[in-house]
């Protein structure tokens, strides 16, 4: 079920990720909680596994070009088949002031919904599927979603493209 802030000490981010939420149509459900250090105190303060947390990671591919990567938790970007998907040589992550700059989030609540520019995004072929929980614009703010509506809401594609964290390198 949707919930709108009007609480005055709901961030701006959270505003403006909740509201593209709301008009996306997708139930959902806002979960705010304190800090947290780990993916395992995440998805406790969330009621959710783990693997149900969704990171949205900014890629760059070029000169004022980037996309979303949406990856579950424990999992992480396997950049030899994501660049395969996107026909690219290169790919790299800005730092933390450029992912600001081009999505207008923090590093730890960038999220695509909201973000002031509608960036293409790649969903790992775990997210849909089942409820998974994604960033809402601020620290300790989430929205609890199905999978299946995520994908359809940002218009994602769907690919495999993470790989257990830890797992041999194989990426460059």
């Amino acid at each position: 079920m949707a919930q709108q802030s009007d609480d005055p000490g709901t961030s701006e981010g959270e505003r403006r990720a909740v509201a593209a939420l709301t008009a996306s149509g997708i139930p959902f459900e806002v979960t705010r909680h304190g800090p947290v250090r780990s993916l395992a105190e995440a998805a406790a303060a969330r009621g959710v596994d783990p693997s149900a947390i969704v990171k949205s990671l900014v890629v760059r591919r070029g000169e004022d070009d980037y996309l979303f990567v949406l990856v579950p938790g424990g999992r992480t970007i396997a950049w030899p088949q994501l660049r395969a998907l996107l026909g690219v040589t290169r790919l790299s992550m800005p730092d933390a002031a450029t992912a600001k700059d081009v999505t207008g989030y923090e590093r730890g609540t960038i999220t695509p919904f909201g973000s002031l520019r509608a960036w293409p995004v790649i969903a790992d072929a775990h997210v849909p599927g089942s409820t998974v929980s994604i960033g809402a614009g601020a620290h300790g703010v989430a929205a609890t979603v199905h999978g299946d509506d995520l994908v359809r809401a940002l218009g994602a594609t769907v690919a495999d493209v993470t790989e257990p964290e830890g797992a041999p390198e194989g990426r460059s």
